[in-house]
């Protein structure tokens, strides 16, 4: 029997306005005993979200419904429940449910250092577990049934030891299988100087957003060439890889604690009401709720 993770927080992200079933729950756990781990439950959700990337490595499973994963190169791509999918850092892609659907799904971050350096401990691990530049979608019963039961433990009451010990058997135990699809990298090797001084000026969170014109002077590009030049370095455009890198800036100190306010000035938002659109948009949560 399938084991199907327990939703008990109400996601009040949503508004009546939202058109999400009024059972729609999202939760996230998080310790700062184990800062390297951070996971979310969600149940029928409609929250759409934009292309995006994230630092750490991403492990996704689908509960319920069905999800349409868009980034990768080949073109997108079906999920239906009890299928996972496993993202390394800085790979666009977006998970999203079927169209005028909900679908419920579990989520889990992994600080991308931590992970490498664990791996690197075990010689024995299956081999590509982690690729810098593929995502593996897996549809395999006793690996989404194992992610379940960790989730399960990580949302209890179970003391830090026996948390990262499972996540740690979960990780050595994992065998993924071959099934691998190519997406858009961080930043592509290939990329040339004048793109990765626009990248290493995007990284520059507390200053005002930076203008394309601004970027093309910077790069000695054309606006023309700079969109097209940072589309096939990291599959986004100059603006919308601003922003990516903006919120994932913002979801680290607000696990911190900082207010949002202070979060929607530092990182150059209009007001907070626009911060708070493009963080939703990002994450499928307001900043209160995913803080909370």
């Amino acid at each position: 029997m399938i084991i199907r993770p327990r939703h008990t927080a109400k996601d009040s992200s949503h508004s009546s306005n939202d058109n999400v079933s009024t059972d729609s729950r999202t939760e996230f756990w998080r310790d700062p005993a184990v800062n390297y781990v951070e996971s979310r439950r969600a149940c029928n959700s409609r929250a759409c979200y934009k292309p995006h990337s994230h630092p750490t490595f991403s492990i996704g499973a689908v509960d319920a419904g069905g999800s349409t994963f868009t980034g990768a190169t080949s073109g997108p791509c079906s999920l239906r429940p009890g299928m996972m999918v496993f993202i390394p850092g800085g790979c666009v892609h977006a998970c999203n449910p079927l169209p005028d659907q909900s679908w419920s799904y579990q989520m889990l971050h992994l600080d991308a250092g931590w992970l490498s350096a664990l791996v690197a401990e075990m010689s024995n691990l299956s081999g590509g577990f982690i690729s810098e530049s593929e995502i593996r979608l897996v549809d395999k019963d006793v690996v989404y049934r194992r992610f379940c039961e960790l989730n399960n433990l990580l949302f209890s009451t179970a003391s830090k030891e026996d948390k990262n010990a499972a996540l740690i058997e979960f990780i050595g135990d994992c065998d993924c299988g071959e099934n691998m699809v190519e997406t858009f990298p961080a930043v592509s090797p290939c990329a040339s100087l004048a793109v990765k001084s626009v990248i290493d000026a995007l990284q520059q969170t507390e200053r005002q957003p930076w203008g394309l014109t601004e970027l093309a002077n910077l790069s000695g590009l054309s606006r023309y060439q700079l969109i097209r030049a940072v589309r096939v370095a990291t599959g986004m455009t100059p603006h919308s890889y601003q922003l990516n890198v903006r919120i994932n800036q913002a979801r680290s100190w607000l696990q911190s604690g900082h207010e949002i306010t202070d979060i929607a000035y530092r990182l150059g938002f209009a007001d907070q009401s626009h911060f708070q659109r493009v963080f939703k948009a990002h994450t499928g949560v307001t900043p209160g709720c995913y803080r909370a």
